[in-house]
């Protein structure tokens, strides 16, 4: 049965400029995007659209490959661009390696007609038709393509309705959510973010009813970060300014803070930002965490750093990271013990300091800028996992930060930075209690993330990031150093991880 096809109408050169963007930032590693169409009808042109698009280059050399029968492009999305008129046999095509090309990106083949029985069942078709400037475009493709295609249409028709309907959109690296996120660029206009995030939980349910997300108090929707980035933005912190917003569809035009790397010009930890990041921390948590937010009508309330959302976090090494490491299940007396340790430690979390907990507060998610002054020097994104917990939780995230190494006299100096600002302005802040919630909360983010980076390898094939085990090993293993933690520490001996690493 073939898939339900959908017309659109191309009213000139610019508007399949534009169409040939939106499809590129539909596309995706396996897409085999047929181009059918009479001579003249614009095949070509779109095809060369969309590699520019993909390449960010709009002055790339794009030659149709018409006599060398396919030219390749080693892009974010490597992309194979195929003609196929002069071809005598499909069997050709097992020669022009399609096969890998698909496994490795996208292709896209002009007149596949010549070879259509060789070609994937799941490819994409699109027919130009028209001759001139205007032509019609009818896609026939299988429903996650043609989901793809239509989620970032209408990131178009909202980029209309802000007046950036002109714009070019372009791929911006992301982080390991479902979100993903564009540049947006338009001559004589600021340059802004386009951020994409659909309403959507993470993952089945698992407990109780409910999926991971809302145990562990995930954002689901957009409105959550306009709250948090609004209230920053009122405390005195570089949080990104919200220029528009449709928080039905999960989509926001956000202020582009800069390109300046937090990190120094060779990917290390530079200590003078590390440091105008803790000063950040400081300042926040002596402010009063919000409850509740109001968002265009909306209440966001900012849920709390509960014990059960602590626990879930923590059960990923044992659901998701052990079982990778060793090979087999982790047994149930085995985790059981492993949960008692941490309620434990849970428990003594109960006198500790609560502040707004921003959850990933470290280098990724950190914009040094070095024109301006003071705090306004540090942009903040990435907080609409926002909670009320222990201030200690962002201090660990920082510290110990999960892309890069912290050498331990650095973070031991910005521990003592931290504690010296804080006791400075407020004379009843505790430093033994916020030491031991900081032990506590660091060895519980290292052991959320050593699971999480399993999880995104087996459950969304995102491998890149097993890279970064080796440096959480080390964080736990230095976090078990603090008496309170020795139960946990004894844990993982028996366990064998935490050691060996370190």
């Amino acid at each position: 049965m073939l898939p339900a096809s959908i017309r659109i109408e191309l009213a000139d050169p610019v508007a399949t400029a534009l169409f040939a963007e939106d499809v590129a930032l539909a596309l995706k590693q396996g897409d085999c995007l047929c181009l059918s169409g009479e001579l003249g009808a614009g095949k070509s042109t779109f095809a060369r659209a969309l590699i520019r698009a993909i390449a960010d280059d709009p002055e790339l050399d794009v030659p149709s490959p018409t006599f060398t029968l396919m030219q390749c492009y080693q892009l974010r999305l490597p992309v194979a661009h195929l003609d196929l008129y002069r071809i005598g046999s499909p069997d050709e095509l097992d020669e022009l390696g399609l096969d890998d090309a698909l496994a490795e990106g996208a292709a896209l083949i002009e007149w596949p007609e010549k070879a259509l029985e060789r070609l994937p069942e799941d490819r994409i078709m699109m027919r130009f038709d028209g001759l001139g400037d205007s032509r019609t475009v009818t896609i026939a493709a299988p429903t996650a393509f043609r989901a793809r295609l239509e989620r970032s249409r209408a990131a178009r028709a909202f980029l209309l309705q802000a007046g950036l309907g002109m714009a070019a959109r372009r791929y911006l690296q992301g982080d390991a959510s479902s979100r993903s996120y564009e540049t947006i660029r338009l001559s004589g206009r600021d340059t802004v973010i386009l951020m994409n995030a659909p309403h959507q939980p993470d993952g089945p349910p698992i407990r109780d009813g409910l999926p991971y997300s809302r145990i562990a108090h995930l954002a689901e929707d957009v409105v959550a970060f306009v709250a948090i980035a609004n209230w920053l933005r009122a405390e005195g912190l570089a949080a990104p300014e919200i220029l528009a917003e449709d928080l039905d569809q999960g989509f926001l035009l956000v202020e582009h803070l800069g390109a300046g790397n937090f990190l120094d010009d060779e990917g290390r930890p530079d200590p003078d930002h590390y440091r105008v990041a803790i000063d950040c921390l400081a300042l926040l948590h002596s402010k009063d965490p919000p409850r509740t937010l109001s968002v265009s009508g909306r209440q966001h309330s900012v849920p709390a750093y509960d014990h059960r959302a602590m626990q879930i976090e923590v059960e990923l090494l044992t659901d998701w990271y052990l079982p990778w490491r060793r090979g087999g299940p982790v047994p149930d007396s085995e985790r059981e013990s492993y949960l008692d340790v941490w309620r434990t430690l849970f428990a003594r979390l109960d006198n500790a300091e609560t502040s707004i907990v921003l959850r990933d507060y470290h280098s990724p998610n950190l914009i040094w800028r070095e024109d301006r002054s003071g705090l306004d020097r540090l942009g903040i994104i990435d907080f609409q996992d926002a909670m009320i917990g222990p201030s200690a939780y962002d201090v660990a995230s920082l510290c110990q930060d999960a892309r890069v190494t912290i050498p331990q006299v650095l973070a031991d100096d910005l521990l003592d930075h931290y504690v010296q600002t804080r006791s400075r302005h407020n004379p009843e802040f505790d430093e033994e209690m916020f030491r031991e919630a900081y032990a506590i909360m660091a060895a519980q983010r290292a052991a959320k993330i050593l699971g999480i980076f399993v999880r995104l390898k087996q459950r969304d094939g995102k491998s890149g990031y097993l890279v970064h085990l080796p440096r959480i090993e080390a964080y736990i293993a230095a976090s078990l150093a603090h008496p309170v933690l020795q139960p946990l520490r004894f844990w993982f001996a028996k366990a064998g991880i935490g050691q060996s690493e370190s």
